[in-house]
Parts: C-alpha cells; sequence; structure tokens
C-alpha cells in the first residue's frame, strides 16, 4: 500500500474557525511534503462540509469516498468536542486524535478539572459558574468564588484558543469579566492565578505514547502580561524555551504528570498538556486534544526540537489513527 489518502478538515462553526482554517491549511502542506495524497474539506460556519466549493453528502457508513484516513484539523464546539468525532465514527472512517468521550471531556474545562482532582492531580483552586445561575444569585454566586482569592483567570468553560478569557485583579472587575466569558458559553470556569512559568508538553502515541522535552512560554510584555488570544497569534508576541529553564527533575515531573494525565483522560493519538510552575509544585493546567497545528505551533515545536520534524509528525499521527482504527474495529493484526 502506498502513502496514505488524507482528508483534512479545517473551519468549523465555533468560534476558532479561522485559527482551524490556518491549522487545516499547514496541515495540507505539511502532509503533502511527506509525500502523502491530500484533501482539503472545509467546515463551513454554517456547519456545511464543502470541497472546491461544492457541498458534499456524507452517509453513515459510508466513509469518506477518496479518503483512507481523516485529520480533523478543528478547534472548539463542533470539531474539537467529540461531535465530529462521532460524525466520523458513524462514517466508519479512521480519524487522527482522540476519540469521542475524551474530546468531549477535555473539552469542558470543569469535567476535566473534576476528573483529575478526583484522582489526586495537583492543580490550581478552580469553581464554576453558570449564566442562569449567577444571573439568579450574583452576591451568592460572587461569594461562592471568593475562597480562590485574587487574581483569578475567567474563561469560558468549553471553548480554546484562549478566546474570553480575562484575568480578574479586583473583586469589582469580576462581574464584567464573567460577563465576558458568559458571550460564548452558559459555563465558565474561575482558576486561582499561579505564580510561577506556563511549562506545556505535547505528547504522541496511542497505548504507549511518548512526551516532549517541556517548553516554557515567555511573554514580550514579561511577566505582568499573561498567555492571551494575541499573545498566542501575534507574531512575536510569545516565545518557546525548550528545554524549560527549570530543573531536570521538575521537567521529568512535567513529563510524567503529562503522560499520565493523557492516560487517564482516555485520549490517543495527540495532546499538548498545559502546566504552572508553582514553587517547585508542578500543577496540571488543561489538556488539548487538538492544539494549533502549524508548524511553528508550540505542540509541533516541541516535538521539532525533540527530532521530529513537522511532515513526519503529521505522517506518524495518520499511521498512529490508521493503527487505532485496526485495533479498535477490525481487532489486531
Amino acid at each position: 500500500m502506498g502513502a496514505p489518502r488524507v482528508a483534512v478538515l479545517g473551519g468549523g462553526r465555533s468560534a476558532e474557525h479561522e485559527v482551524s482554517l490556518a491549522s487545516a491549511a499547514s496541515v495540507v502542506a505539511g502532509l503533502r511534503e511527506a509525500g502523502c495524497e491530500v484533501r482539503g474539506i472545509e467546515i463551513a460556519r454554517d456547519g456545511t462540509w464543502r470541497e472546491q466549493g461544492q457541498a458534499l453528502t456524507l452517509a453513515p457508513g459510508g466513509g469518506l469516498e477518496g479518503a483512507d484516513v481523516v485529520f480533523p484539523a478543528l478547534h472548539g464546539p463542533f470539531g474539537e468536542d467529540g461531535t465530529v468525532q462521532g460524525l466520523l465514527e458513524c462514517l466508519g472512517v479512521p480519524y487522527v486524535g482522540a476519540g469521542v468521550l475524551a474530546s468531549a471531556l477535555c473539552m469542558d474545562k470543569v469535567l476535566f478539572k473534576d476528573l483529575m482532582a478526583h484522582a489526586g492531580v495537583p492543580q490550581v483552586g478552580y469553581r464554576s459558574a453558570r449564566a442562569e445561575r449567577y444571573r439568579a444569585d450574583p452576591a451568592g454566586e460572587l461569594a461562592g468564588l471568593a475562597p480562590l482569592g485574587l487574581p483569578v483567570f475567567v474563561k469560558p468553560a468549553r471553548l480554546g484558543s484562549s478566546l474570553g478569557i480575562g484575568r480578574v485583579n479586583s473583586a469589582e472587575e469580576l462581574p464584567a469579566a464573567l460577563e465576558s466569558a458568559f458571550e460564548y458559553d452558559s459555563l465558565a470556569i474561575v482558576e486561582a492565578a499561579a505564580t510561577g512559568p506556563e511549562l506545556e508538553c505535547s505528547v504522541i502515541g496511542n497505548d504507549q505514547p511518548i512526551a516532549s522535552e517541556p517548553g516554557e512560554i515567555l511573554l514580550a510584555t514579561g511577566e505582568a502580561g499573561w498567555y492571551d488570544y494575541e499573545a498566542k497569534y501575534t507574531p512575536g508576541a510569545m516565545e518557546l524555551i525548550v528545554p524549560a529553564r527549570v530543573p531536570a527533575r521538575v521537567r521529568q515531573r512535567v513529563r510524567e504528570l503529562a503522560l499520565a494525565t493523557f492516560m487517564r483522560a482516555g485520549c490517543c493519538g495527540l495532546a499538548r498538556v498545559d502546566f504552572f510552575l508553582d514553587g517547585d509544585r508542578v500543577l496540571v493546567n488543561e489538556l488539548n486534544t487538538m492544539p494549533g497545528f502549524t508548524s511553528t505551533s508550540v505542540f509541533a515545536s516541541l516535538l521539532a526540537a525533540g527530532g521530529i520534524p513537522y511532515p513526519q509528525l503529521l505522517t506518524r499521527l495518520v499511521a498512529l489513527a490508521l493503527e487505532r482504527h485496526q485495533a479498535e474495529h477490525h481487532g489486531p493484526q
């Protein structure tokens, strides 16, 4: 068998549509460089699937004509949250990345943190906030958030790319930050701020995943800034330092926690696990099942620093998708 035929999905219905298109374009170029036959499929904001401007018709059990495997380079709701993964399962086509349950779990920051807390994984303090509950009793909800102290970060619970996130330095700022998050999601998460640097670690694999050397996020704005949407997507606003400027034992702890978190959440294929360092304590922040996927994104950059160039990374992920599909749907070869 020659190189697999890959359909790359980009766009989607979420607020991360444009970020996803950039990821998908980069994946298409990288796979073509690796010698794969690639189709680019754009999911419009209304959910329509189109290829070269023509709408596609999808049939359960019918696969995706002309594709051996799908690379869903989609971010956020209706793409990274298990919905498209469920559709691909119904089509009966192999796909890159986490399955339905793990995708849904990791997209919901509250559920993910609740699971990690149950397992005793170290994290920053957090609370959830629901729009209807807050609007019915704002004073009561704010009182419930007070034990987190200040500053805190307020985030939509089921969105990525740092959209809708606000840093709150005073109690007076909290209502506006909650309303901003509720514009994106009726469920928000409020997290205590960590004092140390943000570290990130890439994971690839299925049953025996491997973790990259951790990297450190250094912002152009210095320690006073934080890793918001502009810092992620403005050229020069962020520098990734690999390896992270922390002791070797801390880097090893990050890698151990990244693998344990990946496995505990039921992930496969790939993920980026984000951490905070609080003194000597390594705290898990979140896990992204489909992080930004350009060749210069953190996920790919961490693995490139470990000797896996971008085209090779993409073909490895495609192979992992085919391997998992074979194991789950046809049994071991």
